[in-house]
């Protein structure tokens, strides 16, 4: 049996066998033809931060696989006054066929992952949001860009999305250029695990304090939000600190004139994107946006294969 808490935990074949199966999987939906790939099983849906894209991919997803998806808020379970996070692990176990949780801290995931009898998802976490960049490299693919000729510019903070940037770049073999202010860079821990995997890759990974440095000439230009959930009292020092950073026509003219720009969502324009190169990228934006839903499908199918 397989978790998906981060892509540092599959090589690069399999990485691509679940994109794979997610263009797959969206061309059926397309058509129409929503196979029962999970007829009747039972996703339970772990919420200690709200989204708007998180539950509708799950939920929707899961009712087009032929199963059901319990949402489950911190309000709603007995994590949230003091349960240890085992005992959730293998209560839900007896009950449903995944698990899916969307935490504050990755311990969470990695502690109901080590007591789960049932596959467990990163939603998304502190450290890691790998859900998010496999919907970024089926968007990417899908623009016609290949791994051989990709060069992705990464401008903003050394967060979760970062991380998880690092993660596929290392595993898949692209050159990935990091821009963050002084003071906010990546985690050094998941900085060296990436390099190392880029030994094996050939990947190659670039930090650096200057947006422009990172932008010249890249195919894919992406960012996220500079303040996210839980850090709203650390707004008007982060505004501050990102000054210079917001990819606005000046900064995305240095790229290639055929990039893609991609954004996670949700986008607070005149802070890390403008509103005009939002617009101009809407399309790109929003086709990462609904691949979550035929992602999240593929990795539940996928994982659901690895146990029989």
């Amino acid at each position: 049996m397989r978790h998906f808490l981060t892509l540092d935990d599959f090589s690069k074949d399999e990485i691509l066998e679940i994109i794979n199966l997610g263009l797959q999987i969206k061309k059926e939906a397309r058509e129409r033809n929503f196979k029962p790939y999970l007829k009747d099983q039972k996703l339970a849906m772990i919420f200690e931060k709200s989204s708007t894209r998180t539950r509708v991919s799950f939920e929707v997803g899961m009712h087009e696989l032929g199963g059901m998806a319990l949402f489950l808020s911190k309000n709603d379970i007995q994590i949230g006054r003091g349960e240890p996070i085992k005992d959730t692990a293998r209560v839900l176990s007896r009950m449903c066929d995944m698990i899916m949780a969307r935490v504050n801290s990755h311990e969470t995931l990695v502690e109901l992952a080590k007591f789960s009898s049932v596959p467990v998802i990163n939603g998304l976490s502190d450290k890691f949001h790998p859900m998010q960049l496999l919907a970024d490299f089926m968007t990417i693919l899908e623009y016609g860009w290949e791994i051989v000729n990709m060069s992705v510019a990464y401008i903003g903070d050394g967060n979760n999305m970062t991380h998880s940037w690092l993660m596929l770049a290392s595993k898949l073999g692209f050159e990935l250029r990091v821009a963050t202010p002084k003071g906010y860079e990546v985690d050094s821990e998941i900085l060296a695990r990436a390099m190392k995997n880029c030994e094996i890759s050939g990947g190659k990974i670039i930090i650096t304090n200057d947006p422009k440095e990172a932008v010249r000439g890249a195919t894919i230009v992406t960012t996220d939000t500079w303040v996210s959930m839980g850090q709203e009292d650390e707004k008007e020092k982060r505004i501050r600190d990102f000054a210079g950073f917001c990819v606005d026509e000046n900064l995305m003219s240095l790229a290639d004139k055929n990039a893609t720009f991609l954004h996670c969502l949700p986008a607070y324009r005149g802070y890390e994107v403008s509103e005009a190169v939002f617009e101009a990228h809407a399309d790109e934006i929003f086709d990462e946006a609904e691949n979550r839903l035929h992602a999240q499908k593929a990795v539940m199918v996928w994982l659901d294969t690895k146990r029989k």
